[in-house]
């Protein structure tokens, strides 16, 4: 494999920023010091004025392959990822068909190293008649993310609310548990109660049908299940205030039972959007209103909340062009989340340092990956070079399948420069080299 040294660049990393460079030999990052001299047969790389950070964990994408193929598949997402700083990622299960065997998981694994560009992993999608598929996974602790429960309505028989499959689950679960949390008759009840006084819903009703409330009775009902049991539970996709009392910050976080994540469009976006943005923010759990981010950003920098990720869930511009009961939820986003983090970092809004811990060393250590999310001698060269550079979102530069995102026009500071994905330089200076594929993410648990 081809070594590359990065010379007189900024490494970002466990909370320092140091000026350095560094050497990759054979996928993985061979040293780190304030000056290397460039061995023979390297390729050297300037890194002068830009910032060397570890490549970007995204624990919650959806690519939609196999089955719906025609809003996304694996090879044109992590493509896009990779081109936004993303190395790695963890797909959802609800594909067509759902991810509810082990043959179905191992297919997508199949997949993913013959397509993706960035390493991957897959969850074990949970129904309320698959408990002894997914009970299996077990066997398979240091292969999979996770197990993926959808504590609220979603596409086809994914919903899993009886209170014995639950148990059963969280009771027997080896394997991390990630879960959407919200509570479906509540959302049933709201929309009813919206219905019988509204001839026509709207984007605008989406945060009033699927409030406050729905969130926080489903996370507190998967909180009492884990602590019942010890479960190692992970709540995505956090949106309210009020589902922060739940979480404590805990440190260091590896000693967490029970952590969270917030997503980058529950950052930027508020229920004023609606008015300009319609049925393209429409997303589960919804953009609601502006104190939920306030109170979003208050939790991520007292670390109530752990992860930083993207719900990267794209559908076809058809799809969000239909009327509001009928669009379908889920927002693009992969492949601006770095830079969009960045923006609010050249805003005085977060440190960099932060933004590297909330997407990269924290999913690491969430999800106990083996030798990735940081910039360590010994571990996988994972890393993204990123420039101060103005660079704006358009139709032209979006690389999604779906061809649109709803940050288009949007305006960064910084922009990627180039990406390594196991000490592979997959994309730099706008251009890919595609030869080498990602690898299956492996984790290490006892």
């Amino acid at each position: 494999m081809q070594g590359y040294i990065i010379k007189n660049t900024t490494i970002v990393n466990e909370g320092k920023s140091i000026h350095g460079d560094v050497l990759i030999l054979n996928g993985r990052i061979e040293k780190i010091a304030p000056n290397i001299n460039t061995p023979l047969n390297v390729i050297e790389i300037d890194g002068a004025g830009q910032f060397l950070l570890p490549g970007v964990i995204d624990d919650q994408v959806h690519f939609r392959e196999p089955g719906l193929t025609h809003k996304a598949n694996i090879y044109t997402e992590a493509k896009a990822a990779v081109a936004g700083g993303v190395t790695s990622f963890m797909e959802m299960p609800n594909t067509n068909p759902p991810t509810f065997t082990q043959e179905l998981l191992e297919a997508k694994y199949a997949i993913g190293a013959e397509t993706s560009l960035a390493n991957y992993s897959f969850f074990m999608g949970t129904s309320q008649e698959n408990l002894e598929e997914v009970l299996k996974t077990n066997k398979k602790k240091n292969e999979v993310c996770g197990v993926k429960i959808f504590m609220g309505s979603s596409t086809g028989n994914l919903l899993v609310d009886n209170p014995l499959i639950l148990e059963n689950i969280f009771s027997k679960s080896e394997l991390l548990i990630a879960t959407h949390c919200e509570e479906e008759s509540i959302i049933k009840k709201n929309k009813a109660a919206l219905e019988a006084v509204k001839a026509h819903l709207e984007p605008t009703d989406h945060p009033i049908i699927r409030n406050e409330e729905a969130c926080f009775e489903s996370s507190w009902k998967a909180i009492q299940l884990a602590q019942k049991f010890d479960t190692r539970l992970h709540i995505l996709h956090i949106s309210t205030a009020k589902e922060l009392q739940l979480f404590s910050n805990l440190r260091p976080l590896a000693d967490k039972r029970i952590t969270s994540e917030v997503c980058v469009h529950h950052l930027h976006f508020t229920s004023d959007d609606y008015a300009q943005l319609g049925n393209l923010i429409k997303c589960n759990p919804a953009i609601k209103a502006p104190e939920n981010k306030k109170a979003l950003w208050e939790g991520l920098l007292d670390d109530r909340l752990d992860i930083i990720a993207t719900d990267h869930a794209p559908h076809t511009w058809e799809e969000k062009q239909e009327d509001y009961i009928h669009a379908h939820a889920g927002l693009p986003l992969v492949q601006h989340t770095l830079m969009l983090m960045l923006k609010y970092v050249k805003e005085g809004k977060i440190s960099m340092e932060k933004v590297v811990e909330k997407m990269s060393h924290a999913v690491a250590t969430c999800f106990q990956i083996k030798d990735r999310g940081f910039i360590r001698e010994g571990y996988f060269a994972d890393l993204v070079l990123v420039k101060e550079s103005p660079y704006t979102i358009t139709k032209e530069n979006i690389l999604y399948k779906c061809g649109w995102s709803p940050l288009e026009n949007t305006s960064f500071p910084f922009q990627v420069s180039s990406t390594f994905v196991n000490g592979h330089l997959v994309y730099h200076s706008g251009q890919f080299n595609e030869a080498v594929k990602g690898a299956r993410l492996q984790f290490d648990r006892d």
